[in-house]
């Protein structure tokens, strides 16, 4: 099983920039659909945006589309998640998780259940 681990959250204004990290130890990101999830506090944890195992397909919720960009770096075996424009509920615990492919099975959902290993997650606060 792969090992996910996050870094890059801190306390940002609103409207400003965070770029969170998600590195992958222990096999190849090329077998495995990436997903960020987030969890704010007296809420349900979310899905926020994932990426296939080939990198060619994402997708983002609708309430985070234009602000965000999800990205890999295959000789890095990271996930990255740029987000932009932030807003106060953005803040949260940001999760990420993966779960398994073959080149045959090119997807990625944002539905917690189907993920297999999760990181320890990273906060995000987005105050003034």
């Amino acid at each position: 099983q792969p090992q996910p681990v996050e870094s890059g959250g801190g306390v940002v204004q609103p409207g400003g920039s965070l770029r969170l990290s998600c590195a992958i130890s222990g096999d190849t990101l090329d077998h495995y659909a990436i997903g960020w999830f987030r969890k704010a506090p007296g809420k349900d944890r979310e899905g926020v945006s994932c990426i296939t195992n080939t990198g060619r397909n994402t997708d983002y919720i609708d309430v985070v589309k234009g602000r965000f960009s999800i990205s890999r770096d295959s000789a890095q075996n990271t996930v990255a998640l740029q987000m932009n424009s932030l807003k106060p509920e953005d803040t949260g615990v940001y999760y990420c998780a993966a779960y398994r492919r073959t080149l045959r099975q090119e997807d990625c959902i944002m539905m917690a259940w189907r993920y297999e290993s999760w990181g320890q997650g990273t906060q995000v606060t987005v105050s003034s």
